[in-house]
């Protein structure tokens, strides 16, 4: 079964989270059909947490992206500089930037240990 095109699952995402009262934006658009999405959770307490697309896992049946946690609360720093490195490796990159005090975006995330199956 094909995935859904990266622009309406952005959209419903950004949709779904400010129709919640969070603040959801798109901070860099990508290629509409197969552009890689990256999640950039602001905890407004000066800590970020980043999700990125989660390599090489069985989809099973869904068709939305899993997502990995590659920061969890740190400094926003860090996770400006690895959206900006892989803008460089990958221009066609979307970034959405998300306001949420909690830790979960309401996406599929999968452990470090799914990964590597």
């Amino acid at each position: 079964m094909p995935s859904i095109r990266s622009d309406l699952w952005c959209m419903a995402f950004i949709r779904r989270h400010n129709d919640l009262g969070h603040m959801c934006v798109v901070v860099q658009r990508g290629d509409p059909i197969a552009g890689q999405v990256f999640i950039d959770v602001d905890h407004m307490d000066g800590t970020r947490s980043l999700f990125t697309p989660a390599p090489f896992v069985s989809r099973g049946e869904g068709v939305g992206p899993i997502f990995q946690r590659r920061f969890q609360r740190v400094e926003p720093s860090r996770v400006h500089e690895r959206i900006e490195q892989e803008k460089r490796f990958d221009p066609d990159l979307w970034v959405l930037g998300l306001d949420l005090r909690t830790d979960d975006p309401g996406i599929e995330i999968v452990s470090p240990d799914e990964n590597r199956r």
